[in-house]
């Protein structure tokens, strides 16, 4: 019987995205046993809240896991799985991986170190102004004063690491800055208040060496949402309309897809990524964040892209293997 590659898919993980992160792994399980049985074993490798592994339900060291398998799928999304640790655990074994390296899914989960560099390469970004959440818990109704000299309304306020809009604010009026300050120091240890730019949103993915282009552009999704923003409650409780492709002029959709690729090498990313962006009507397009491990789930936007051009998870997922595995 042939040898087939034993690909362990890493799911769930410490993160507030633990639940989106475990319906990604599913999704990648679920096409590796369907699709890709004949070539790769697929081993479901649950990482728990507390950030313990386990391996088909029983609880594993991981170095144990890793020496398990022969390559590892990342499924993970949020602290440990996408800002560079776990990268860096699978480095320090040698184990081949999918996605993007330690120190790029670092600087990519920071989206004050991102905004750096898309600054350095020309890309516009919405200004912004960093506090500790240390000082934040200290002196929330201090710091509103401050913004009230320096920033205007609205705004949003984020934590600087966290993905999927977990603790992200838009603050209309200052006496909302206390609360939502807060919050978003409840994810992490910076927190961001950003410039809100009025416009359409936008994601658009890229996939290395998909269909025989060294980085392939997925078509723009235009994003309109029923909230104030694309939240959390407007990702995951269908309160936005995901347009694919997106409506925009093809000046428009073709400066988008530049922009994703420009992006992800300028980041040094690996085989994949989806950046998201804001269209305002004079000021043109700015760059709001990039997602190193974008989810694959049916209602995720990357597999949305993948259906527009004829293809799908499976493929993808297959792809990605293969760049992985060389």
């Amino acid at each position: 019987m042939q040898h087939r590659t034993r690909v362990g898919v890493l799911r769930g993980g410490p993160s507030n995205e633990y639940q989106i992160s475990l319906n990604s792994g599913a999704a990648v399980l679920d096409a590796l046993r369907k699709h890709h049985a004949e070539r790769y074993a697929a081993n479901d490798i649950f990482i728990d809240r507390k950030g313990n592994w386990h391996v088909d339900g029983l609880p594993m060291k991981p170095e144990s896991v890793i020496n398990q398998v022969d390559i590892v799928f990342n499924a993970l999304h949020g602290t440990y799985g996408e800002d560079g640790k776990v990268q860096s655990l699978l480095e320090y074994h040698g184990k081949p991986f999918t996605g993007s390296g330690s120190l790029s899914s670092a600087v990519g989960m920071n989206k004050i170190l991102s905004k750096g560099v898309f600054k350095t390469h020309g890309l516009k970004t919405p200004m912004f102004i960093e506090y500790s959440a240390d000082r934040i818990r200290k002196e929330a109704d201090l710091i509103t004063r401050e913004l009230f000299n320096e920033f205007h309304m609205p705004a949003i306020v984020k934590p600087a690491r966290s993905g999927s809009s977990v603790g992200v604010t838009m603050v209309k009026y200052y006496d909302e800055l206390p609360s939502a300050l807060l919050e978003a120091a409840k994810h992490d240890d910076i927190v961001m208040v950003e410039e809100f730019i009025p416009g359409i949103e936008a994601t658009c993915a890229v996939v290395e060496g998909f269909r025989d282009q060294e980085l392939y552009a997925l078509p723009p999704i235009e994003i309109r949402s029923a909230n104030s923003f694309f939240d959390y409650e407007a990702k995951y409780a269908g309160k936005s309309l995901e347009i694919v492709p997106a409506t925009f002029a093809d000046k428009i959709k073709f400066a988008i897809e530049d922009m994703a690729k420009k992006i992800h090498r300028a980041l040094g990313l690996r085989h994949y990524s989806r950046s998201d962006f804001i269209i305002h009507p004079r000021r043109g397009i700015y760059v709001l964040e990039v997602n190193t491990l974008p989810g694959l789930t049916e209602e995720s936007l990357l597999p949305k892209a993948l259906r527009a051009v004829g293809s799908d998870t499976h493929e993808f997922i297959g792809h990605v293997l293969e760049m992985s595995g060389r």
